[in-house]
């Protein structure tokens, strides 16, 4: 039987690799996506850092503030005047700047002692708007703290009287921990490579022969049916597998395409993790195999088995985000959950945290046993049931 099984081992990842759709998939899921990922994430951080070092305020009705145009400026800030559809712009994301909206009569409320109301503009749709709101309105609570400074002088009353305690932050979270949050999308990429490399491998083998007509033929071969299902899944897993490796070891290269310096300071991203990530999904990807090719055998054609093949894909694509909704942290059934439990190693890996032993023992354990029932179904439908 080990005889049998290496030679469709042999022959069905020879096929696997010769075929153009198995091997473009191969290529654009693993060697493309480190590359691409980083350039992404690179070009969103660049123009984060790129709109923060211009220092500009972007206003309207700044004329009516001489002192506040002046603090901006000793701030080394730029003020330009917005465009007169400033609110338009602004919620069709093609304004990248929220707006400063100062009233008539600003400096001559402040002489009479009232509190004027200036009002910051911005779109919760806008992300790049977003992102600048904040560090305006801490530009603006300087100038408050600025004059209030002033006019406790001018009375006489020390500043640090109106603070009853001085507040200090600190971050207890470790460096690795922090650059692990810019590269919260390398495992959740990782794993779909894995997902849709393994996906055509499995398809083509058993419901692709079958609409081909290659698969009855195949059956009259000597080899028992279990040898021809060891060698066939052992075909589909090496392709998942060697998706994993490359995907994996492809961000170490991709990194030289960060355009920004401060995302390539923190992205923590070596040989030890790429050799992690590789660690953790190579189980993974047999359970995938096998999973899939279950799915498929059963089904007439190619198309059927995709369609068939949707919920294990939409499974796999939808449980890593229950680590971005969960705000308790990671649960203990997180590890006995397939996808799941490897994106949640992935992350540990990331921050630098140690994975004991008994962790890997959920993980491996489900993907091991998920492998054998889906080869021994695969086996038991080839062995009885009739081939149409």
């Amino acid at each position: 039987m080990t005889r049998g099984a290496w030679t469709v081992y042999r022959k069905e990842l020879v096929d696997a690799l010769r075929d153009r759709r198995t091997l473009l998939m191969v290529l654009l899921s693993s060697v493309a996506i480190g590359p691409l990922v980083l350039v992404l994430i690179s070009t969103l951080i660049s123009g984060i850092e790129r709109r923060a070092e211009a220092r500009e305020v972007v206003a309207v009705g700044i004329e009516h503030a001489p002192t506040l145009r002046n603090y901006l400026e000793r701030q080394t800030y730029t003020i330009k005047p917005a465009p007169a559809d400033y609110e338009e712009l602004l919620r069709a994301s093609k304004l990248g700047d929220p707006v400063l909206v100062v009233p008539k009569g600003f400096d001559e409320d402040l002489a009479r002692g009232e509190v004027p109301v200036v009002e910051v503009v911005g779109s919760s749709a806008n992300q790049r708007a977003q992102s600048g709101t904040g560090r305006l309105i801490r530009l603006l609570g300087g100038y408050n703290r600025e004059e209030a400074t002033l006019r406790l002088a001018v009375r006489g009353v020390p500043a640090p009287a109106l603070e009853a305690m001085q507040i200090e932050e600190r971050d207890g979270a470790s460096p690795s921990a922090r650059a692990a949050q810019l590269a919260t999308m390398v495992p959740f990429f990782v794993l779909m490579a894995v997902m849709y490399g393994a996906l055509n491998a499995a398809l083509d083998t058993t419901a692709g022969e079958r609409e081909r007509g290659s698969l009855e033929p195949l059956l009259m071969n000597p080899p028992a049916r279990s040898a021809l299902v060891l060698g066939k899944w052992g075909a589909v897993a090496t392709v998942g597998m060697l998706i994993a490796v490359l995907s994996c070891f492809s961000f170490l290269p991709g990194q030289w395409l960060l355009r920004s310096e401060t995302l390539a300071a923190l992205f923590q991203f070596g040989w030890r993790e790429a050799a992690a990530f590789v660690g953790l999904l190579l189980p993974l990807a047999g359970a995938l195999a096998a999973v899939l090719m279950a799915i498929a055998i059963r089904c007439k054609s190619f198309k059927e088995a995709q369609a068939n093949a949707t919920v294990v894909v939409l499974g796999v694509s939808l449980l890593p985000l229950v680590t971005v909704f969960n705000q308790e942290g990671e649960a203990a059934w997180h590890l006995w959950v397939p996808a799941l439990a490897q994106i949640t190693l992935m992350g540990r890996v990331l921050k630098g945290d140690p994975i004991a032993m008994p962790d890997l023992l959920g993980p491996v354990g489900v993907s091991v046993a998920l492998a054998a029932l889906g080869v021994a179904y695969v086996a038991r439908v080839l062995r009885h049931a009739a081939l149409k």
